[in-house]
C-alpha cells in the first residue's frame, strides 16, 4: 500500500490499523538539537484522543505516546524519530455484522476492490484512528516552527455558523468548551444540537477554520508546490474532509477583481488579507487563514440496506462508537497538518537562497 507518508524534507510515515496492536510512525528529517516538550505533544493528543466529552466517541483509550528513537537528553538527534500509541480498547466484536457487507460512504467497499481483501475492524487502515499519529508529527513541527501560532476552532456545525470574523475571536476560548468553538454563547448552543443528533442516532458535519500567524516571508515552491496546493492536500487526506478554502474563498467570486486585491503598506504588509497570506503560492507574511468542511460521520447508528459481497442487498444497522460529529477531536489535526506543510517549506526555503 503506497501513500503512507507525507512531506519532503519533513516527513513523517505512519503505520498501524483502528483496532491492531499500536498505530505510530516516524518522522525522518526533523533537525537535530531542538528541545522538546513532550508534555505539549501529549496535550495535542489528548485533545484529539476519543472519550473526551459526551459528543465525542465513548471508546476509552489514553492514547500516550511512547518515543523509541531520535531523542536523546531531550533533544532531537537528527535521526529519524520512531514512536508508538498502542490500542487498548478495541471492540472488534462491533464489527462482525459487515465482515460481508458494506457500510454506505465508507471505505469498505473500495478496498475490497482495489486490494481484494480489507480489515473491516474499525475500518482498518482507513479509520480516523490513523490521525492520531499525524497529531504527533504536527506537534514536533509545532516546536520547530516556534514563532509560528497556529489556531484552529470549529466555525461551523451543520447549519449553525459562526459569525464573527477570526480577528474578533478570542482563541484562548477555544479549549474552555468540548465543541472547541471560541464563541461561548455558540458553542453552547452547537454542543446541544451535536447531542440531539446523537439522540436520534444520526450524525452532522461541520467546519474548522484555521489560523497560522507569523508565518515568514517566502514559504511555498511555484509552480506545482504552492504552499496553498500543499495545505489544500494537507487537509484533503484528513478522514471525512470534503472541502478546503483559503483566504477570501468561495466568497471572493462575488467581488470585483478593484475592492479584491489587497493594496500594499509601505513596509510590505497589506491593507486587507483577501489572499489568505499567500500569493503566488508563496507565503507574504499576513495571517494564513482557511476553512476546512468536514462531511457527517458515515455511520449512523440505524437500520440501513446495502450490499454484501455477492451483490445481494441486505438490511444492517450501525453499531460501535463513533462521534456524532468529528469537527470537535478534528481540531488538532487540522493544526498538526497545517504545522507538518509549514515545516517542510521551512526548511525547504532555507535552500532557497544563499
Amino acid at each position: 500500500m503506497a501513500g503512507n507518508s507525507f512531506g519532503n524534507l519533513f516527513k513523517v510515515s505512519t503505520f498501524g490499523e483502528s483496532h491492531g496492536k499500536a498505530i505510530g510512525g516516524a518522522i525522518d528529517g526533523c533537525p537535530a538539537g531542538i528541545e522538546l516538550n513532550l508534555e505539549a505533544i501529549q496535550t495535542d493528543l489528548n485533545r484529539r484522543k476519543p472519550g473526551q466529552s459526551a459528543i465525542v466517541t465513548q471508546r476509552k483509550e489514553p492514547d500516550t505516546v511512547e518515543f523509541y528513537s531520535g531523542l536523546f537528553e531531550g533533544k532531537t538527534t537528527g535521526t529519524p524519530i520512531g514512536f508508538a500509541i498502542h490500542n487498548t480498547n478495541q471492540k472488534s466484536k462491533d464489527y462482525g455484522h459487515i465482515k460481508d457487507s458494506y457500510r454506505p460512504s465508507h471505505a469498505d467497499y473500495v478496498y475490497d476492490q482495489k486490494y481484494g481483501f480489507r480489515d473491516y475492524r474499525g475500518g482498518g487502515r482507513s479509520s480516523a484512528r490513523e490521525t492520531a499519529s499525524r497529531v504527533v508529527a504536527g506537534a514536533i513541527a509545532k516546536q520547530l516552527l516556534k514563532d509560528v501560532k497556529i489556531n484552529a476552532f470549529v466555525s461551523q456545525v451543520g447549519t449553525m455558523k459562526l459569525e464573527k470574523h477570526y480577528q474578533d475571536l478570542d482563541f484562548s476560548e477555544i479549549e474552555k468548551n468540548p465543541v472547541r468553538c471560541p464563541d461561548p454563547n455558540i458553542a453552547v448552543q452547537m454542543e446541544d444540537y451535536i447531542k440531539s443528533i446523537k439522540k436520534e442516532g444520526d450524525t452532522i458535519g461541520g467546519v474548522i477554520t484555521c489560523v497560522a500567524q507569523n508565518v515568514p516571508i517566502g514559504l511555498g515552491e511555484p509552480v506545482f508546490d504552492k504552499l496553498h496546493a500543499e495545505l489544500g492536500k494537507a487537509m484533503l487526506s484528513i478522514n471525512a474532509v470534503k472541502g478546503f478554502e483559503y483566504g477570501s474563498g468561495f466568497e471572493g467570486v462575488t467581488m470585483k477583481g478593484s475592492a479584491h486585491n489587497d493594496k500594499f503598506n509601505s513596509d510590505g504588509s497589506t491593507k486587507t488579507n483577501y489572499s489568505g497570506g499567500v500569493q503566488g503560492g508563496i507565503s507574504n507574511g499576513m495571517d494564513i487563514y482557511f476553512n476546512v468542511a468536514f462531511k457527517p460521520v458515515a455511520t449512523v447508528i440505524q437500520g440501513y440496506e446495502t450490499i454484501d459481497k455477492e451483490g445481494s442487498m441486505v438490511q444492517t444497522q450501525g453499531k460501535g462508537r463513533h462521534d456524532p460529529c468529528v469537527v470537535p477531536r478534528a481540531v488538532p489535526i487540522v493544526e498538526a497538518m497545517t504545522a507538518l506543510v509549514l515545516a517542510d517549506y521551512y526548511l525547504l526555503a532555507r535552500t532557497s537562497k544563499i
